[in-house]
């Protein structure tokens, strides 16, 4: 949540510039719903409980699994060791995908963007960054909307619609490996797109289960970063989960008043809540916290807030990823120019805060989180109101 793309933070001097390509369109959905169950919901005991009373094998369970996470195929159609009659009957009983490509944008740093329609008409966004030589990072969203009211981020302007199922946090990572060529892979995963993850905890979890189990996607939890903007009971639970996955807070004030204007879910939470239950997540999992700070300038990028900051997070493993604010022209708020940005992370390390400058990805793709799907919410808008 809030408007970042999810990458790694890099020094400030490393930004790139980018050009995008047309937006791909597909057809609009069917006027019917399709009622088959998706089959990324099954878990593997749903599977082999419904490939024995169709006669077939259980072990056909793994081979669909493989195709389904692994394989960079299209339809059931191409799962080309199982019988023709089982293919079939797949189609016939479940959805092979939960959602259609209506956008996909392409930067110069290659980049990727893609705006998914759901199916029941709902959008949602993921996005795929490649950094040399060989990281692959995709970044998914986990709710239609966002409840948060971050002020900064295009994501919550139009409220919070649903949570995202299973299926449909899981199917984009799968889409974007089919984008990929066949000599790259994966490499990381953060759930940093539209939504609040921990307000989606339990799809949230089974979802990263399938993403790191060894017949799922086979992915380290070490690789999967989850981003919240600081739920202290969910925060608590994430910890007591047992798995490695990192956790990222989105901070962006180093005190109440300011933090509540920023993000106004701040007024039924607080900071101290918030500093104790990352505190537990350390103690639990050994797991260092890093803490996101969006900078808008003249509002928390003053070297007060940066001494604040550092006063804050003294004595605590952690790590400030600084993130220039990504345009949203909506939005009357900037990011500040980089000497205000480099005079803010110098006194954060100079009061021995490890801190970094998030390097910009896709920056004229739409890049902030949600800015595609609110482009395209606004102009199906007008179109009804037009009509």
């Amino acid at each position: 949540p809030g408007g970042r793309t999810g990458t790694e933070a890099v020094s400030v001097e490393a930004e790139l510039t980018t050009v995008s390509l047309p937006v791909i369109e597909a057809a609009p959905p069917a006027t019917a719903p399709d009622i088959r169950r998706s089959i990324l919901d099954l878990t593997h005991e749903e599977l082999t409980a419904w490939l024995s009373a169709a006669g077939q094998p259980a072990f056909r369970a793994k081979q669909i699994r493989r195709w389904l996470f692994r394989g960079r195929i299209q339809s059931f159609a191409d799962m080309r060791d199982l019988p023709q009659r089982l293919r079939e009957q797949l189609a016939s009983e479940f959805r092979f995908s939960s959602f259609e490509r209506v956008g996909h944008q392409v930067a110069l740093d290659r980049t990727e963007k893609l705006l998914l329609r759901l199916g029941d008409g709902e959008l949602v966004e993921c996005v795929l960054m490649r950094d040399p030589p060989d990281r692959r990072t995709v970044c998914i969203s986990t709710q239609v909307g966002c409840a948060m009211g971050c002020v900064f981020c295009a994501s919550g302007l139009l409220g919070v619609k649903r949570n995202l199922t299973v299926a449909e946090i899981v199917e984009q990572v799968l889409v974007l490996h089919r984008l990929m060529s066949d000599d790259e892979q994966i490499s990381n995963v953060v759930v940093m797109g539209i939504g609040e993850p921990l307000a989606n905890f339990r799809s949230l979890m089974t979802a990263l289960e399938q993403l790191t189990e060894d017949d799922g996607f086979g992915l380290g939890a070490r690789r999967i970063t989850v981003s919240t903007v600081g739920l202290p009971e969910k925060i608590r639970e994430f910890a007591r989960s047992g798995k490695q996955y990192n956790l990222a807070i989105s901070l962006h004030a180093p005190n109440d008043d300011l933090r509540t204007q920023i993000v106004p879910v701040n007024r039924s939470i607080g900071i101290q809540d918030i500093m104790e239950a990352a505190d537990e997540f350390h103690f639990t999992t050994g797991r260092r916290v890093s803490w996101e700070y969006v900078l808008l300038s003249g509002i928390n990028d003053q070297p007060q807030h940066a001494q604040q900051l550092a006063e804050l997070l003294a004595g605590r493993i952690a790590h400030v990823n600084l993130i220039p604010m990504n345009g949203v022209s909506e939005l009357v708020m900037t990011a500040p120019q980089e000497p205000q940005t480099r005079r803010f992370l110098d006194i954060l390390q100079q009061r021995g805060i490890a801190a970094t400058v998030r390097k910009r990805k896709g920056a004229d793709i739409d890049a902030a989180c949600g800015q595609l799907r609110l482009n395209r919410e606004q102009l199906r808008n007008s179109d009804v109101a037009d009509n």
